[in-house]
Order: structure tokens, then C-alpha cells, then sequence
């Protein structure tokens, strides 16, 4: 009877799929628990390389070598390019501990930016701000379909990092040095904080807090969203 083989490869590599183990039927006919991360031809026949829970080597049955052979790897999710991008690549900084440092890793939502104006020196914004951080937690962990970006009116950097630090707000805020270029590049409806703008990623406005040029607040907004993240 043949046998395919299966190599043992580092955890460092199990990105190239997503780690879900499967029964497989090993050389005694018995099942074990492997996740299949790539597929190679070895002398004409299908070998894979597997990640197993115990850790150990082994062979599997040759009844299951077509269904190795048929193994395709998991699809690349295509992220869209946003009409953001250019704007907040490399530009974003984020809380860690009470100081923001630069976000590195920004990773892009799928269909929503919630941008937020505002100060540390605004009251109404001080009265609102915990409100949006019970929101985003209760919504963000483990969602990639929405990402809070903070555009300060403050004047300085550490007044920033203080208001962040004091509210624990999580999402990532766009540097001070960039925040005018942004304001003028989509020119957001209103002037008063704190303003809420939700926007899909190709820029088109869902929800603001001005309405008709009147002022709704940013409630009816963070509402708004919420109700687009159910659907």
C-alpha cells in the first residue's frame, strides 16, 4: 500500500492557511487530528506538510492521498484600496500604555471608517468620548468590518496624548502633522466638535453629525453605525 508522507513544519509558517484541523486516516487506519498548510509533488505523487497537535511525525493512509491531491489552499482575501489610504499609511499613531506611538501594523477595515473630531479641550467632547469608547469596545473586538480613526483639533502633541491616555481610547488617531492636509482633502460637513463622520471606504458619506447643516450630535451617528454592523 502507498503512503503520502507529511512533514512536521513550524509554527512561523502556519499563516499560509488558516489552522483548522481536520481527521485524517494515518498508515494503522487510524484517524488523527492534522492541519493541512501546503501541498508539494514528491516523484509524481502528493506529499503535504501538516501542523499536528501532539507534535509527532507520521504517514497517512493512501485512501487519503485524492483527497490530498484535491487540497486547494484557502483564498487570499482581496482588500479593496480605499480612497483613505494615501492619507492615513504610515500617518497613524496609536495608544500603548499612556504614550501614542506609531501604528505599524494598521490593519484596513473591510467597509467602514468612523472618523471622530475632536479636543481635549472641548467639554461636550469630554461628556461624549466615553460613550464611543463603551461602543468600540463592545463592537470592535474580533470585527474587521469598522475602524474608529481620531482627527484632533488639538494644538499639541502631548495635549493629544493626555486626552487618549485619560479616556483609553484604543482606536488609532492620524498625527497631528497631518491632520490639516486631511481636513482640506475631504473637507467633512461641519466646524463644531465633537463631530462623528461615517464613511464607507470609497469615501461616500452614510452618516455626520450635520444634517441640513444643523447639528445632530454624534450619537445618532455611533447609533447608525451600529445598526450597519448587525446587518
Amino acid at each position: 500500500m502507498k503512503t503520502v508522507q507529511f512533514l512536521l513544519i513550524a509554527c512561523s509558517i502556519t499563516s499560509l492557511a488558516s489552522a483548522e484541523f481536520e481527521s485524517w486516516t494515518n498508515k494503522e487506519g487510524k484517524s488523527v487530528e492534522l492541519d493541512l498548510i501546503k501541498v508539494t509533488q514528491v516523484a509524481g505523487e502528493a506529499q503535504g506538510e501538516f501542523k499536528m497537535r501532539n507534535g509527532k511525525t507520521a504517514t497517512i493512509n493512501a485512501s487519503d492521498a485524492k483527497r490530498l491531491s484535491e487540497w486547494k489552499p484557502p483564498a487570499t482575501e482581496v482588500v479593496t484600496p480605499s480612497v483613505f489610504d494615501k492619507f492615513l499609511d504610515g500617518d497613524l499613531v496609536i495608544l500603548d500604555g499612556k504614550s501614542l506611538k506609531t501604528l505599524k501594523d494598521f490593519v484596513k477595515p473591510k467597509k467602514y471608517y468612523l472618523f471622530y473630531y475632536t479636543a481635549s479641550w472641548c467639554p461636550p467632547c469630554q461628556k461624549f468620548t466615553p460613550s464611543l469608547v463603551d461602543f468600540y469596545d463592545a463592537n470592535k473586538p474580533g470585527n474587521a468590518d469598522f475602524e474608529i480613526i481620531l482627527v484632533t483639533s488639538d494644538k499639541d502633541e502631548e495635549a493629544m496624548e493626555g486626552y487618549a491616555a485619560s479616556k483609553k481610547m484604543k482606536w488609532p488617531h492620524l498625527k497631528l502633522s497631518k491632520v490639516a492636509r486631511f481636513k482640506q482633502e475631504f473637507n467633512h460637513p461641519g466646524t463644531g466638535i465633537p463631530n462623528l463622520v461615517l464613511a464607507d471606504t470609497e469615501g461616500n458619506l452614510l452618516k455626520t453629525s450635520y444634517v441640513n447643516g444643523e447639528y445632530e450630535g454624534p450619537t445618532s451617528v455611533m447609533n447608525h453605525l451600529g445598526i450597519l454592523l448587525k446587518k
